[in-house]
């Protein structure tokens, strides 16, 4: 779930602040599309798609920074495909 609201003051994007939106996958092929939809739409790749051991031995991830300078990651954590 997100939720997405209108306010005053909206955090300020900050790469020193630690910040950043998460977005399950459903799989692995998944996290592949968002990373590059997003690198099509302007983002920068701030870590391709790929296992992640050092969080979880099945953690695949990919990161971008978006083009307000806000970092995103999509995750899934399940087992490779057979």
């Amino acid at each position: 779930m997100l939720w997405l609201i209108l306010t005053d003051r909206p955090v300020i994007a900050d790469a020193m602040s630690g910040l950043h939106f998460c977005f399950g996958a459903p799989h692995r092929a998944a996290v592949d599309a968002v990373h590059a939809a997003g690198v099509r739409a302007g983002g920068k790749d701030h870590g391709g798609p790929g296992l992640r051991t050092d969080y979880d031995p099945g953690y695949y991830a990919a990161f971008l920074i978006d083009p307000d300078g806000y970092r995103i990651e999509a995750y899934c954590q399940l087992p490779a495909p057979a």
